[in-house]
């Protein structure tokens, strides 16, 4: 019962963190965005991003959001410690 707690606040939490406005939308550099997820160890937000901005008016570049976020991956991951060194 309490890690459902949790777990729902979480998720409602990060869920306000991703909110965007309609002039946010328009000035946004999606590959940074992209790039900041990835980092953050975030999965792919592209599909949140689409939804608001697309209730807004704006559009999303997956292209370069797609492409900053797994360049961010790559430098969360390599960022990692490994093992048994």
């Amino acid at each position: 019962m309490r890690l459902s707690l949790v777990l729902a606040f979480t998720c409602l939490a990060l869920a306000g963190c991703v909110s965007m406005d309609a002039g946010e939308c328009g000035a946004a550099n999606w590959y940074d965005l992209g790039f900041r997820d990835g980092l953050a160890g975030l999965q792919r937000m592209d599909n949140v991003y689409a939804d608001q901005c697309g209730k807004a008016g704006a559009k999303l570049d997956v292209a370069a959001y797609a492409k900053g976020w797994q360049e961010g991956k790559w430098e969360n991951d390599s960022r990692r410690p490994r093992g048994g060194v």
